[in-house]
């Protein structure tokens, strides 16, 4: 399935790692606020294990902020997206692929990461856009963000995305690396901007 074919459709860590990071941080209590804000409340006894609608994730990243507060939900957020990382480190990532990565020059592997990470774009970012901007720094571009669609404030919120992004660097390109969210369209930018360092 190409981007193009998405219709609209997020894999479910977008949905299952803000529940760990909330039961986990928060407790239960907390999560099901949050899920139940959402309207999400049917996942609280069964997780989702297919991809689910985007407006479920933009439901789900409002009612973290909402429930929260922007700085906590920002940290939920961040925590998901390492677990994330994590997932497809042990699911979906293979082994081999994994060991070249760590054996490349930095600048290299990096560039590999950022075309794998392209390919699958499709089953992160809904009907936004993903682009890679320059691969040394690395800058990852994502127009029309699910994560912070329809919301204005004063600093940038798709935590989930630079969580993800660097626990997959700093595994695969260097350890020191960190991504941090330039920019924006919820404090007003054009595009939400990911930049990576180490």
């Amino acid at each position: 399935m190409s981007q193009q074919e998405n219709h609209g459709r997020i894999g479910p860590n977008a949905v299952i790692r803000v529940f760990e990071a909330l039961n986990e941080q928060r407790g239960r209590t907390v999560a099901e606020a949050v899920f139940n804000r959402a309207g999400l409340e049917a996942y609280l006894d069964a997780l989702p294990e297919a991809m689910v609608p985007e407006a479920e994730v933009i439901a789900l990243q409002q009612a973290l902020r909402d429930e929260l507060g922007i700085a906590e939900a920002r940290e939920i957020a961040r925590d998901a997206g390492r677990r994330t990382g994590d997932y497809l480190l042990a699911r979906r990532i293979p082994r081999p692929a994994q060991a070249l990565l760590k054996i490349l020059p930095a600048k290299l592997a990096a560039r590999t990461l950022l075309k794998a990470i392209s390919g699958n774009a499709w089953t992160f970012v809904g009907t936004g856009h993903f682009a890679v901007k320059s691969e040394s720094p690395p800058l990852i571009e994502i127009t029309h963000s699910p994560l912070c669609r329809g919301t204005m404030a004063d600093e940038p919120l798709c935590d989930f995305y630079a969580g993800t992004f660097e626990r997959l660097f700093r595994v695969l390109v260097h350890p020191d690396s960190v991504v941090t969210e330039t920019a924006c369209q919820a404090t007003g930018d054009p595009s939400c901007l990911f930049e990576g360092r180490w």
